[in-house]
C-alpha cells in the first residue's frame, strides 16, 4: 500500500497508531463536536454537506454507506434529502456514535439509519453491497488512505458513485494566508476557550495541510479503481467535493 504524508500525522505525541489515536480524540471531543463544527465554520459546513448529498439525487440510491459517520450529520441529512430505504453509518469512535444514535432517534429515523462501530479501512460488508458511499471529513483520518479507498470501491455496486467532502488548501492570494492563520492559530485557541481539546484542532490543521487535495486526490481515486473522477472547490477553495464511480 502507498503511504501519503498525512497518513503518519497523529493527534497526540505517543506510540499508539494513528487509528487508535483518532478514535480516542473523537471520543474526547464528541460531546461538543457538532457545536464546534457550526461555530468554527459559521454554519457553512451545513451548506457543504447538502451540496455533496444533492449529487446523489439523480441516482436515487436505496442503500447508502456513510463512512466516518461521526454524529450522523450526513446520514440524517441524506435520509431527509434522498429518502433511501437504508443508510448504514460506520465510525471508529463509539462516543461519536452514541451521540449520533440519539440524534437519529430524535429525528425518528431509526428504521432508516443504522450506526455501527466500524473501520473504513476494513469494511465489514460483502463486495457490491451499497448503491452509494459518502465520506464527509473522514478520509483525512485514514491510517492508510489507499487501503480505505480500495475498501470503499470494493463494497460499492458496479455503476454506483462515491462522494467525498474534505478540507483543501485555498490557492487565492490573501485567502490562503487568512486560512492558514485561522486554522493554525485561531481555531485551536477557540477550541481551548470552549474547553475542547486544543491538540485535536491542531491535528485537524496539520492533517489538512498534508492531505493530497484537488487533482492529487483525484489521481489517488483513479488509482484505487474509480472512474469519472473529479473535484469541485467550495467557499474559495476551503473545501472540495470529490466524486468517482465504480464502473
Amino acid at each position: 500500500m502507498t503511504d501519503f504524508p498525512h497518513d503518519t500525522i497523529k493527534p497526540f505525541d505517543n506510540t499508539e497508531g494513528k487509528k487508535q489515536q483518532v478514535s480516542k480524540m473523537f471520543d474526547v471531543i464528541a460531546r461538543r463536536y457538532d457545536f464546534m463544527n457550526r461555530f468554527l465554520s459559521a454554519g457553512i459546513d451545513v451548506i457543504w454537506r447538502k451540496k455533496a448529498i444533492s449529487l446523489f439525487k439523480k441516482e436515487n440510491p436505496q442503500h447508502i454507506l456513510d463512512v466516518a459517520t461521526g454524529t450522523a450529520d450526513m446520514a440524517i441529512r441524506a435520509a431527509k434529502m434522498l429518502h433511501p430505504k437504508k443508510i448504514t453509518g460506520i465510525d471508529i469512535s463509539e462516543k461519536m456514535l452514541e451521540i449520533g444514535r440519539q440524534k437519529v432517534k430524535d429525528a425518528q429515523l431509526e428504521t432508516t439509519i443504522e450506526l455501527l462501530c466500524g473501520d473504513g479501512e476494513t469494511i465489514n460488508f460483502a463486495d457490491g453491497t451499497f448503491d452509494a458511499v459518502m465520506v464527509a471529513f473522514g478520509v483525512r483520518n485514514f491510517e492508510n488512505l489507499q487501503k480505505g479507498l480500495q475498501e470503499i470501491f470494493r463494497v460499492l455496486k458496479p455503476g454506483s458513485g462515491l462522494v467525498v467532502l474534505e478540507f483543501s488548501k485555498p490557492t487565492l492570494p490573501g485567502i490562503k494566508q487568512l486560512y492558514r492563520l485561522y486554522m493554525g492559530k485561531i481555531a485551536p485557541q477557540i477550541a481551548r476557550i470552549f474547553n475542547q481539546n486544543k491538540k485535536a484542532y491542531q491535528y485537524l490543521n496539520e492533517s489538512a495541510n498534508a492531505f493530497p487535495d484537488r487533482q492529487a486526490f483525484v489521481e489517488i481515486l483513479t488509482s484505487a479503481g474509480f472512474s469519472d473522477t473529479a473535484f469541485k472547490p467550495l467557499s474559495l477553495g476551503i473545501c472540495c467535493i470529490y466524486t468517482g464511480r465504480k464502473l
